[in-house]
């Protein structure tokens, strides 16, 4: 599975999300009105990732202990939005379902996100063993 495809998988699992093009790239809304997730490929630079609704203080702690991995994107990085590199080696998905369920919860109302289990993406036992949980990107 490609990163978008990927990406794709885990923000149509959570409640009342529907996606369209904003900006020419594949972005995420809750209810078709507030956006939580926008796919960035090479959209302001030469990297592929996504950005996506953080909560306060997660932007500035991640992009300070792996700037490899995390940056601040343009347009809405000051107000905490965290942006996600997707073209680096061993992309965790299970760190990526965490963060793209936290921007979810941030945008989301409290009647959707009260609807949400404890795990939204707890792995399938059948599935175990690629140490990476779901969904499994496949080779990159």
């Amino acid at each position: 599975m490609n990163p978008l495809d990927a990406l794709r998988e885990l923000c149509r699992a959570l409640p009342e999300t529907t996606e369209r093009l904003s900006h020419g790239e594949p972005t995420w809304f809750v209810r078709g009105k507030k956006t939580f997730v926008m796919y960035a490929d090479h959209h302001h630079d030469d990297r592929l990732g996504f950005w996506c609704a953080a909560p306060a203080g997660v932007q500035e702690a991640l992009v300070a202990a792996a700037p490899e991995r995390f940056f601040r994107p343009p347009y809405v990085g000051h107000r905490g939005w965290l942006g996600v590199y997707l073209d680096v080696d061993d992309v965790d998905w299970e760190e990526i379902a965490e963060i793209v369920v936290d921007a979810y919860r941030q945008i989301a109302p409290e009647s959707l996100v009260e609807r949400l289990p404890a795990r939204p993406f707890e792995p399938d036992p059948a599935e175990a063993g690629d140490g990476r949980g779901s969904p499994d990107p496949g080779p990159a």
